[in-house]
C-alpha cells in the first residue's frame, strides 16, 4: 500500500500546533485589507486575527481569493514526487472555488503521474467544522490504518454528521456582503436580533432562525446540541471558532459543560478568509449528530 498524505486548505482554521499534530498538508487562501494581500496561514505568520478583526471593528473591508490550481498543483507535485497519494479534503465547494480548484490539479496531473491516487472531496463544511472533519478522519487513519480509498469512503460516510451552527453579530456586515437588506439590518441591530444560520447538507450557509440578544442565540446553538448531537459527553472533542469574542465562548463552554458534562471543547479564532464575510461577534459551534 502507497503511503498518502492528507492536504487541506487554511479555511478550516485549525491553528499550527493542531496542523502539526494531526500532520496535514496546509495550503493557504489569502485576503487583502488595507490595499495589501496577506496569506491566510496556520500560523497567522502575516497577520493575526486580533489584529485582523480590531481593522475589522474599526471599518477596514476586506477582500478574499479562493486556493488556485497552480497552488494544488505545485503542493500535489512536491506529494507525488516523494512517491505518496494524497487525499485532499476542501473548504465547501458551495462557499468557494478552491474545491473546484483542486479538482481541476488533480485530473492534469492523472496523465503525469498514473500509477498515483489522488482523491479529492468537498467537505462540506467550513472553518473548525472542515477542522473537526479533519480531526475525525486523522483519527479513523490512526484507529485502522486503511488504504486512501478506504479512508476517503468513511469520510463520505460522515460528512452528513457533521453539524455547523453559527450565530452572526453583526447585521451591518451582512448587509455590506448584500446577504440582508439595508433596512432588515438596521430594524435587526436596533432590536438586538441575532441569527441563528447553519451549513447545510450541500455546504451553503442557511439562515435557520433569530434570537433577540447574544446569550439567547448562543443558548440556542447549545440547544442543537441536545436536539441533534450523538452522546456530546462521551464523543470526541466539540469545536468552536470564534470572531475575537471570547467572552462568548466561555458561556458556550460553561453551558456545554453543565447540561451535557463536555469539558473538551476546542476554540480557536475564525481565520481572515472567513472572518472577512462573517465580521466580528460571530460564533460557531460543531458536533457530531444523527444530520446536519
Amino acid at each position: 500500500m502507497r503511503d498518502y498524505i492528507i492536504m487541506t486548505d487554511s479555511c478550516c482554521d485549525l491553528n499550527q500546533q493542531e496542523v502539526d499534530e494531526l500532520g496535514l498538508t496546509v495550503l493557504p487562501l489569502s485576503f487583502t485589507i488595507d490595499g495589501k494581500t496577506y496569506l491566510n496561514t496556520p500560523d497567522h505568520a502575516e497577520m493575526s486575527p486580533e489584529e485582523f478583526f480590531a481593522k475589522i471593528a474599526a471599518g477596514e473591508n476586506s477582500t478574499t481569493a479562493a486556493a488556485n490550481v497552480g497552488q494544488f498543483d505545485e503542493a500535489m507535485r512536491r506529494a507525488l514526487d516523494a512517491g505518496k497519494d494524497i487525499l485532499c479534503i476542501c473548504f465547501s465547494g458551495a462557499l468557494s472555488t478552491t474545491y473546484q480548484s483542486a479538482c481541476i490539479a488533480a485530473e492534469d496531473l492523472k496523465s503525469e503521474y498514473p500509477d498515483a491516487k489522488i482523491v479529492v472531496i468537498d467537505s462540506l463544511s467550513a472553518s473548525r467544522g472542515q477542522g473537526m472533519l479533519l480531526y475525525r478522519t486523522v483519527q479513523e487513519r490512526r484507529r485502522s490504518s486503511p488504504d486512501i480509498e478506504t479512508l476517503a469512503a468513511y469520510v463520505r460516510s460522515i460528512l452528513q454528521t457533521q453539524c455547523h451552527w453559527f450565530i452572526v453579530d453583526d447585521l451591518n456586515h451582512l448587509k455590506r456582503g448584500g446577504r440582508v437588506s439595508a433596512t432588515a439590518a438596521f430594524v435587526g441591530t436596533m432590536l438586538g436580533i441575532k441569527p441563528v444560520m447553519h451549513t447545510d447538507s450541500e455546504g451553503r450557509l442557511i439562515p435557520m432562525s433569530k434570537a433577540r440578544g447574544t446569550k439567547a442565540a448562543l443558548k440556542a446553538l447549545v440547544d442543537k446540541v441536545e436536539e441533534l448531537g450523538v452522546e456530546p459527553d462521551k464523543n470526541q472533542p466539540l469545536f468552536i471558532c470564534h470572531a475575537n469574542c471570547p467572552d462568548s465562548v466561555a458561556y458556550v463552554k460553561e453551558l456545554l459543560e453543565e447540561r451535557f458534562g463536555v469539558t473538551d471543547v476546542r476554540a480557536d479564532f475564525i481565520g481572515p478568509v472567513i472572518g472577512a464575510h462573517t465580521g466580528c461577534g460571530t460564533l460557531g459551534l460543531f458536533f457530531v449528530g444523527t444530520q446536519r
